[in-house]
Formats: structure tokens, C-alpha cells, sequence
């Protein structure tokens, strides 16, 4: 296992030195750092400062290669990729912040809805999932394929804006708008996002676990099972919900970036200072250096996330050889 690690991370390096040249690449082809120097420091600003601000952050340097002497290396391109390489995430274009440190801060706030919103999204479909398998063809399980599709068809903003005004506006069970993870504070303002969160993806998780769990139960080994005399609920369980894990691990484990970096439309609604919205504030502000880590970290978590979902498949079933 080790060396199949090994190989796996050795050819993560040209993906992710591809994801530097395209974000490099989009950054200048969507607009210059003079361009952004005058958003932020605004149009009126005096020529002066405008090369100040470039000198301070290496804009002013050659694109791709120095051909003025000196190093041919010192260019932005090159100190765009080492910064990144040696996963220097630099200092914020607007703000003169490290970025390091805006992503420690907005990581617990973002964690906070995502995690609880993780693991209550696969408990209940996963169970409601071997539900509706439980009871297939009957009329609980048209119900249930029904709703799923309903729940799919609504995008997460129609979640967001009825359950907003329902329960924040004009129930008002919860705050309507900020966070705080003070004691007493942390539930009042988490619970609606995170249920929002769980919804939202329940429909398409619903169906697309009962699809999993059929096919499986399909199986000559589940027929094998009831042949010895066990309970339909004992074969889901033991056989089918096993041997669907496969299939979940996949879904699961590639959700590890979503999971981290937060979700950019629930933390811009309700105000929640985590890394999904310092992403949105980025785009808003043309915030580069922002921008170009939080691609680079998200996709270093997903390239992390296909390692761990062929390791859980090994771990899950034995008949599975990392080679």
C-alpha cells in the first residue's frame, strides 16, 4: 500500500502544476494586476501608488521569464508557482493579510456547518435509502421516489430563502442573520443552515443510495442469504448496506473539499464568517492571491480524497488489492 501511495502522489504533481499554469492563465486573461490595482485602490488613485502596490507584490516584474538580467527565473509566473509549491499561500491583494491566517479563521466557522451537515446527510439517507428498498413497490416507496425528486428539483436558494423567512423572519426561532460559537449561541445559529444543508442534498443522496442498494440486493449472495433463512431487514443490513458501502465511500470521501472549504451560498446568507464566504469576498474584491489558494488548497484536498476513497475501498473489502 505504501508504494501504490507513493505513485498515487507522485502523479498528483503535474495535476497540480497544471491547476497553477490555468489559474495564472485565467487571472491574466481575465484582467491585469494594473486592472486590479485601480479596483482596490480605486480609480482616482495617483500612478504613485499604483506602482507601489504592484512593486510591493511582485506585479511588476516580467510575466513568464526575466530577460532583463539577473535571474531569468524572477518572474511572476515562477513565484506564483514556487509561493504555491512550497504551499506559501502569501499575503491578501485587498486586505495585506496573510492568507494562511484568513483560512485558520474562516475554517472552524465553515467546519461548524459542514461536518454536523456531513454525517446527518448520510445517516438519514442512507437509512431512509434501505428504507424504501425495505418496502420497494409499495406505496411508501412511490411516496418516497416522488419526494426525492421534488427535493432534487429545488435548487439550494429556494432552500434558503423559504426556510430563511419561515423560520428566521417570521417565526423567528432562530437569528436571521450572524454566528457565534459562544456557549448557548452555537445551536441557535447553526440549526437552520445546517438543516438547510442537509435537505438540500437529501433528494438526489436519497435516490441515487436506493438505486445502489437495489442493485446490490439483486445479488446472487443476497439470495444465497435468504435461502438460509435470514430476515429481509438482516440481509439490508448485513449483506446489502456492506457491500453498497463501495459505491457511498466513492460520494462520501470525494465531498472532502466541499466539506473543508465551506459552502459558498449558506456562509454569504446567514453571515457566517467561514471559508466559503472569504472565497465569495474574494471574487467580489478580485482578491488573487485569495483566489488562487483557495483553488490550490481545494485541489489538494480533492487529490487527498481519491487517495482515501481507493484506501477505504481496500479497508471495506478485502477482495480489493491496492497494486
Amino acid at each position: 500500500m505504501g508504494s501504490y501511495i507513493l505513485r498515487r502522489l507522485l502523479h498528483a504533481i503535474p495535476i497540480l502544476f497544471g491547476v497553477m499554469v490555468i489559474t495564472f492563465i485565467l487571472f491574466y486573461g481575465i484582467q491585469s494586476p494594473r486592472v486590479m490595482a485601480k479596483r482596490i485602490l480605486g480609480d482616482k488613485a495617483k500612478e504613485e501608488a499604483v506602482q507601489n502596490w504592484l512593486h510591493q507584490r511582485g506585479y511588476d516584474k516580467p510575466v513568464f521569464i526575466n530577460l532583463k538580467g539577473g535571474n531569468p527565473f524572477d518572474s511572476q509566473f515562477f513565484r506564483h508557482v514556487g509561493a504555491l509549491a512550497t504551499f506559501n499561500l502569501g499575503t491578501s491583494d485587498a486586505t495585506g493579510e496573510p492568507v494562511i491566517e484568513r483560512f485558520k479563521q474562516g475554517a472552524l466557522p465553515s467546519l461548524s456547518v459542514t461536518l454536523p451537515a456531513f454525517f446527518m446527510g448520510i445517516v438519514i439517507a442512507v437509512c431512509a435509502a434501505l428504507y424504501f428498498v425495505h418496502v420497494r413497490d409499495t406505496a411508501a416507496d412511490l411516496a418516497g421516489t416522488i419526494g426525492s425528486v421534488v427535493l432534487m428539483s429545488l435548487p439550494i436558494m429556494v432552500w434558503v430563502i423559504c426556510g430563511h423567512a419561515l423560520f428566521a423572519v417570521w417565526l423567528r426561532y432562530v437569528p436571521a442573520f450572524g454566528f457565534s460559537l459562544a456557549p448557548g449561541d452555537a445551536v441557535r445559529f447553526l440549526a437552520l443552515p445546517v438543516c438547510l444543508l442537509v435537505f438540500a442534498g437529501l433528494g438526489s443522496d436519497v435516490r441515487l443510495y436506493r438505486a445502489i442498494f437495489l442493485e446490490e440486493s439483486r445479488g446472487e449472495y443476497v439470495r444465497t442469504a435468504r435461502a438460509k433463512g435470514l430476515s429481509n431487514q438482516a440481509v439490508l443490513l448485513r449483506h446489502v448496506l456492506k457491500n453498497g458501502m463501495i459505491s457511498i465511500i466513492t460520494l462520501t470521501v470525494a465531498a472532502l473539499p466541499a466539506l473543508i472549504m465551506g459552502t459558498l451560498v449558506i456562509e454569504d446568507f446567514f453571515g457566517i464568517p467561514g471559508l466559503g464566504s472569504l472565497a465569495l469576498d474574494a471574487i467580489r474584491s478580485s482578491d488573487f492571491s485569495v483566489i488562487r489558494a483557495t483553488t490550490y488548497v481545494g485541489s489538494v484536498l480533492y487529490l487527498i480524497g481519491l487517495i482515501l476513497t481507493d484506501i477505504c475501498y481496500a479497508l471495506v473489502d478485502p477482495r480489493i488489492k491496492l497494486r
